[in-house]
């Protein structure tokens, strides 16, 4: 595999690592000395980024940060801000890169190479060549595949009766999914499972790193295989996919399968994960959710989609001078956008800090918007959908049984890890959990 693949899977793991060192010494939580915190992983796994986010968007919703660790940025907290720059795609390019990157690593290896990180036209024929496979029509034939999938991940963690949500059921039913779109062969997809879950669960960056690296190489052997006998799937899509005439490099096939493999897996994860959590801790909304699932679940998907953010901020480059929030953005500065501080915004949304599941309208940005909205939207619902189903279907009983973690990242919001005890439908629950209040919440009689 090549050197520019080998450096961009270590882009997160060493955002992630470098966020960790100040960049600056205020221990404020709010004002504008306390900015800095943003870019500090340790805020999001132990502190409080909501009230910071709060006093930006109230007092500086457009503040520029000095270069130190990261170079200088522009950041965006508001609502308005951050969907003007998502919908401009003109005026804000991707092509540069999409997440905040340590100055001493210069240039993101994935820029221009990508579909995340890439403008018109080259990104409107990667889009093209994919979007086909998320289209409704398509993705309606994969309804028993999905309800089979969400099925058997939820009954082997109801048979376990003490699981980690997060690595037991979010992460399963998005791999096998995204398997199934690659074309991943049968015999390879536990390998493939076994990698995403160290990649994105392990709890060292070494473990995650490793984990990664196996994924990329065994898409750089598929890619291959599949440009010799091209199948019906994604990756020999890619592989066989021509650009001005030239095929891709074998390397931007490589990102491009991985760019799908983390965008279709990674983000549902957090969201299922992030979700649940919400709702034990506000029994009423998962009562509700039972009593009346068909009801409230595209409400409910919404609501848990705006609550988790899990894409805590996306990059953008101005191509030329433009005015937002009332400050001037200069032609090549690096603009910031919150997502979920934009998906908190009071001037858009009723009680922005309260977890309703019936909410409507619910106008969130946790999926982007404009040309780069992401093309799996239809499916990431589909599968929250399926595994929320069959979890209030089998489990009677839900307890916490420890203290939750969250990730110590910049880059995406939610849990490392979500410790569970389920019960099975009509039957007791055992002795209370450990942890978070040792909550249980059940089935209504």
């Amino acid at each position: 595999m090549t050197d520019t693949v080998h450096e961009t899977i270590h882009d997160t793991e060493t955002i992630e690592n470098t966020a960790n060192s100040k960049e600056n010494d205020s221990n404020d939580s709010t004002g504008i000395d306390g900015i800095g915190r943003l870019v500090d992983g340790e805020t999001y796994r132990h502190g409080n980024p909501f009230a910071l986010w709060r006093w930006m968007r109230e007092n500086a919703p457009v503040a520029r940060h000095r270069p130190g660790v990261f170079p200088a940025f522009w950041s965006l907290t508001r609502y308005d801000e951050v969907k003007q720059v998502l919908r401009d795609a003109g005026t804000f390019s991707s092509s540069s890169g999409i997440l905040l990157r340590p100055l001493a690593h210069g240039e993101d290896p994935g820029s221009n190479r990508t579909l995340a990180l890439s403008d018109a036209p080259r990104h409107q024929a990667l889009r093209g060549a994919v979007a086909g496979w998320f289209a409704p029509r398509n993705l309606r034939r994969l309804s028993d595949f999905l309800d089979s999938a969400a099925y058997s991940a939820v009954r082997s963690a109801v048979e376990a009766g003490r699981i980690d949500f997060v690595g037991d059921v979010a992460a399963k039913l998005p791999v096998e999914v995204v398997c199934s779109f690659l074309g991943i062969p049968d015999e390879d997809r536990p390998s493939i499972v076994e990698w995403s879950t160290e990649a994105f669960c392990a709890g060292t960056a070494e473990e995650r790193s490793i984990a990664h690296l196996q994924i990329l190489d065994y898409f750089a052997d598929l890619v291959e295989r599949r440009r010799a006998a091209p199948g019906e799937d994604l990756v020999s899509v890619l592989a066989t996919l021509t650009y001005e005439g030239e095929p891709l490099p074998l390397d931007e096939v490589v990102l491009n399968c991985d760019n799908l493999l983390v965008g279709g897996t990674e983000n549902v994860r957090l969201a299922m994960s992030g979700g649940m959590l919400a709702l034990l801790e506000r029994p009423d909304q998962l009562v509700l959710l039972r009593a009346d699932f068909d009801k409230v679940v595209n409400t409910a998907i919404d609501e848990i989609l705006r609550w988790t953010s899990s894409a805590t901020h996306i990059m953008r480059r101005a191509t030329r001078d433009v005015e937002l929030g009332g400050q001037r953005i200069r032609r090549g500065e690096l603009v910031v956008c919150w997502l979920t501080s934009a998906n908190r915004d009071a001037a858009h949304l009723t009680d922005p800090d309260v977890f309703d599941i019936r909410r409507s309208p619910n106008r969130h940005l946790a999926l982007g918007a404009g040309p780069h909205y992401c093309v799996g939207t239809q499916l990431a619902r589909l599968e929250i959908r399926a595994v929320l189903r069959e979890f209030l279907a089998q489990v009677g009983d839900i307890t916490l049984d420890g203290e939750p973690e969250y990730l110590d990242s910049i880059v995406v919001n939610g849990l490392r890890s979500l410790p569970l005890r389920l019960t099975p439908a009509g039957r007791t629950a055992p002795g209370p959990g450990t942890g978070v209040g040792a909550r249980a919440v059940g089935a209504p009689v």
